[in-house]
């Protein structure tokens, strides 16, 4: 079978920098948007940002619904919900300002309204089906008011299933939103410890995307409308996950440390926005494979459930890309490895000290082990792909990190 021999990367259009948010209302209506869902959850509503991008959005002559029924960690009912709400206000185009999670929902929304269809149709297999849009979807225009997930950036929305305890995502390149809105000055209001979660997902994205096994090592698909979105590392999404990992290493601590040291938290916002980029084109591997199922389990967010998992799992992956590994760990810092520079980190800004501290044991293993073997996307761009027996020993050795 011939390997492949093109990479594909697209990026979602962004405006970064202080006030980068009121620009909503001129981007929705460049992009023709004349009635717009603003997708939100309370937390972001209570911080004032939802009033003043509203506010900026209706003067361009937007009318604006809104949609505050996020739920952190969304489920497929809360998506389902959201779907529902899109339907039911007839808009034409999305808003989404908050984190991860709002951002997610939007797509999610965005999609399943555009092109309806029960969601479980678009979900990764083997979870879902699987299918592929049909076609394009409503203009979106995202603000995200964390410093982690990317997800402006990505082509993802992740859900949780939780008759099947484990996570999932719906992933196709039309889910990208049409416009990212970056702000630093959105981050002062974030605790500490969303700032820590969200930067070490900055971190795991980057790191595993730039230790993503090559492009040119996967089969060559038999049409390009099968090429996957995770395609493995290439020479583009290599700088953009090199310079998160850099300013990751360089910042986060900061981020965590000063809620006014805007300098470092708008840092880690554009790091979060470029490793959404490169990895949106590498792909992520096993620690994200391993979350799903950590995170289906235990109400976690999302950035610590990928970090608990990370040194063991670079340890792992390291022979197969030593090179790879040991510059991705001089980007962040310096250590003997990758997984120290990880630890390390881990250890400064406050994570779980493994899994066993937010609930697992020994006997949660097979069920672990089954739940990340079922995040197939993601398992086949590690670089050195895991066995059952090699994410037993994974999930073992992070009960306890340090």
């Amino acid at each position: 079978m011939t390997n492949e021999t093109v990479f594909t990367l697209e990026a979602t259009p962004v405006t970064y920098g202080s006030g980068a948010s009121l620009e909503a209302g001129f981007e929705l209506q460049r992009l023709g948007v004349t009635r717009a869902l603003l997708v939100t959850d309370p937390g972001v509503i209570a911080t004032g940002h939802v009033d003043r991008v509203r506010e900026v959005a209706e003067q361009a002559g937007v009318e604006i619904v809104v949609f505050d029924e996020v739920k952190v960690e969304p489920t497929l009912a809360s998506f389902e919900a959201a779907v529902e709400a899109a339907r039911d206000a007839g808009v034409d185009g999305f808003l989404s300002v908050g984190g991860g999670s709002t951002i997610d929902t939007a797509k999610a929304a965005n999609l399943a309204s555009t092109h309806p269809a029960p969601l479980m149709t678009y979900v990764n297999p083997p979870v879902g089906d699987g299918r592929p849009p049909p076609g394009p979807l409503r203009p979106h225009v995202a603000v995200p008011t964390t410093c982690g997930s990317g997800s402006e950036a990505t082509t993802v929305a992740v859900l949780d299933v939780p008759e099947r305890q484990v996570k999932t995502g719906i992933s196709h390149r039309l889910m990208r939103a049409s416009r990212a809105l970056v702000d630093p000055e959105l981050t002062r209001t974030l605790p500490a410890e969303v700032v820590a979660a969200t930067g070490l997902d900055v971190i795991c994205h980057a790191a595993e995307s730039f230790t993503a096994r090559h492009f040119t090592s996967r089969p060559k698909p038999a049409t390009p409308a099968e090429r996957p979105p995770y395609q493995g590392s290439n020479p583009v999404a290599d700088i953009w996950s090199a310079k998160a990992l850099e300013d990751g290493g360089r910042f986060l601590r900061r981020a965590v440390a000063d809620a006014d040291d805007v300098e470092a938290r708008g840092a880690m916002m554009l790091a979060a926005t470029l490793a959404g980029i490169g990895f949106g084109s590498a792909g992520v591997h096993i620690p994200h494979a391993c979350a799903y199922p950590i995170a289906g389990r235990r109400k976690i967010a999302h950035g610590r459930s990928v970090i608990v998992t990370a040194p063991a799992a670079f340890r792992f992956t390291e022979s197969a890309a030593p090179e790879r590994h040991a510059r991705a760990a001089e980007l962040l810092g310096g250590g003997e490895s990758l997984s120290d520079a990880m630890t390390s980190l881990m250890r400064d800004v406050g994570a779980p000290r493994g899994i066993a501290e937010i609930g697992y044991g020994e006997d949660d293993i097979p069920t672990l082990v089954e739940g990340a073997l079922a995040q197939r996307r993601l398992l086949a761009v590690a670089p050195r792909e895991p066995s059952a027996e090699d994410l037993t020993e994974i999930f073992r050795a992070s009960l306890e990190v340090w």
